[in-house]
């Protein structure tokens, strides 16, 4: 159940929420469907609900007992979205097959390794294939185009673009904004992190990813916030496929965070601006030093 735990606290908390809107829950087919889930995760959920006095399960009858209170639910930073865990699964694959142009990618296999259905993986494979590195082929396979130097160049320019805008938007916050205090813990990790960077250099990549999303969600544009899955897969795991000079480089990116963390706090246009471009710039080209 380890590997499926996120899995299952995620659609375990999604499924609360139908309780409030029946008498009764579905099949078991049918409720996997519904939360994208396997039938064996379906089965961990029921016995889970009827543990609680949430529903009386009887073969195929799963009577609802009582509505849903706070303490049923698993606290939030236990769970993970299904897209964020297919998206891990995904990029593990990738990263133990070299990201080689050409390497397969089965759809079933990423289902089967974290406990979910065949369809919510085939949805992600589907969004992600848009960008042109993975194309479909039959029978539920999938080949990686390949990280080009040419996409890499195209993707900084866009990113840059949604960067250096949200990064105004987020400068211009109003103080009692909850992103003011989100980048408080943030700007909090990189200070613990660089006080032990020989032993905790390897945890940039998902502080990296943190710090960005803060700031390209205060754009509150929902296509500048949907272009950042693509820009953490790319820009984030690259850090894992060239590991050469990574503590220092990670040390020099996070030095360039709080640099540009300490712009934001300014609220002074020009000064956000210059830090915002001179750490996309540098994460420009260890972007394509990776990919050389």
């Amino acid at each position: 159940m380890a590997k499926q735990n996120t899995v299952f606290k995620d659609a375990f908390n999604r499924c609360l929420a139908l309780l409030a809107d029946t008498a009764g829950l579905p099949s078991e087919p049918e409720l996997g469907n519904l939360l994208g889930v396997s039938r064996t995760t379906v089965r961990s959920i029921l016995t889970r609900l009827e543990e609680l006095g949430l529903i009386a399960w009887n073969k195929r009858e799963k009577t609802v007992l009582r509505q849903p209170k706070a303490e049923d639910y698993y606290p939030e930073d236990e769970t993970d979205s299904l897209s964020a865990i297919i998206e891990r699964s995904f990029m593990r694959r990738i990263l133990a097959g070299g990201a080689e142009p050409g390497m397969q990618i089965n759809e079933l296999e990423i289902a089967r390794d974290i406990g979910i259905g065949t369809t919510s993986v085939r949805e992600f494979l589907i969004r992600f294939s848009r960008f042109g590195l993975i194309e479909k082929r039959p029978n539920s396979h999938w080949v990686l185009k390949g990280f080009t130097r040419q996409f890499a160049l195209e993707l900084t320019e866009v990113r840059e673009m949604f960067e250096l805008r949200s990064a105004a938007s987020f400068a211009a916050l109003p103080m009692e904004h909850p992103a003011w205090i989100d980048l408080s813990r943030i700007e909090a990790v990189h200070h613990e992190i660089l006080a032990d960077i020989d032993d905790r250099y390897m945890e940039f990549s998902e502080l990296d990813e943190r710090f960005h999303l803060l700031v390209h969600k205060s754009s509150a544009n929902r296509f500048i916030v949907d272009f950042y899955d693509i820009i953490a897969i790319v820009f984030h795991y690259h850090y894992q496929w060239n590991k050469t000079n990574a503590r220092q480089r990670n040390a020099r990116a996070m030095e360039e965070h709080l640099d540009y963390i300490a712009a934001l706090r300014s609220r002074d246009p020009s000064r956000v601006e210059t830090a915002c471009r001179r750490h996309l710039r540098s994460a420009r080209e260890t972007l394509l030093q990776s990919i050389i």
